[in-house]
């Protein structure tokens, strides 16, 4: 591990920015305290058996309404499984699992955020029409070169997450000389193509568990405020995670406790986003923090 860093950060760096806006099909929104970004895997192979939930069933719509209740801020449905050695899944079967997922979500909840979990251009574009009001992308472009641009005509907020590879490969693509330097240069890079592209916000994420080691990833968590100097809201996906199981010797059912440890964490750090499977927890996570940094 490269322990040199980038340059020096202050306290001030990772304090929690009250005028952060998000703007999606003309409406703004305030994030002036941390958000919950809640799960929802229309997948069968998703690497929490917890998380797996049917296209087209009751399920949806029952564990939908369960985090809405505890609070997230926004939705995010996948139709295509990320853990490491996923296996393929056509275009066609992921518009399948998913659009009718977001269209009924809007029906029964039309107040709620959905943010559609992709990392193609076209079921980023069917999700939007279909409601949803935030695409997030894994591979920030880099597995369909026409999402950027596309996410550019369709007025939502961007999240572009760092990851190198594809769910196949990405753990043989763990080689850095300087990890922090090199995903800042890669944000840094993707800032410029999303504004030439016409997209208003992006939101950054640094991937944790995406071509990244289980000690590279404490190294990020550790050193997230670096990310902030990239003046965009940064997202942390650790929920459960390898990062976490893995530490303790358990599996990802078991690793609730560690989740919600780790997300206090990324908060203290500078997360203005946590990606979760378990809402209610982190909102408390949150509230407690807030009463730590007022």
């Amino acid at each position: 591990m490269d322990n040199h860093l980038p340059f020096s950060s202050k306290t001030e760096d990772i304090s929690f920015s009250p005028k952060i806006t998000l703007q999606s099909k003309g409406k703004l929104f305030l994030l002036n305290e941390p958000w919950v970004l809640g799960i929802l895997n229309l997948t069968p192979d998703s690497f929490y058996l917890g998380s797996r939930i049917t296209s087209g069933s009751d399920q949806v719509l029952n564990l939908a309404e369960k985090m809405i209740i505890d609070g997230a801020d926004i939705l995010d449905i996948g139709g295509y499984s990320s853990r490491p050695s996923a296996d393929f899944v056509s275009e066609e079967e992921e518009l399948k699992r998913t659009i009718g997922a977001i269209e009924q979500l809007k029906k029964h909840f039309p107040n709620s955020l959905l943010s559609i979990d992709t990392f193609r251009s076209k079921v980023a574009h069917e999700a939007v029409i279909a409601g949803a009001d935030m695409v997030n992308d894994i591979s920030a472009g880099e597995l369909d070169h026409g999402m950027i641009p596309a996410v550019g005509k369709l007025s939502v907020p961007y999240i572009a997450m760092h990851m190198r590879g594809n769910p196949k490969t990405m753990q043989k693509e763990t080689a850095y000389e300087n990890i922090i330097l090199e995903i800042m240069n890669y944000f840094s890079k993707k800032m410029k193509d999303c504004r030439k592209s016409g997209i208003k916000d992006v939101i950054i994420d640094p991937g944790l568990g995406f071509a990244k080691t289980l000690d590279q990833n404490y190294w990020i968590l550790r050193n997230l405020a670096y990310f902030k100097t990239i003046q965009a809201p940064i997202l942390v996906g650790l929920s459960r995670k390898s990062m976490i199981y893995k530490k303790l010797g358990s599996q990802p059912e078991n690793a609730l406790n560690g989740t919600t440890a780790l997300n206090m964490a990324a908060l203290i750090n500078g997360a203005n986003i946590l990606r979760v499977h378990d809402v209610k927890e982190a909102k408390e996570t949150i509230k407690l923090y807030k009463e730590l940094y007022p």
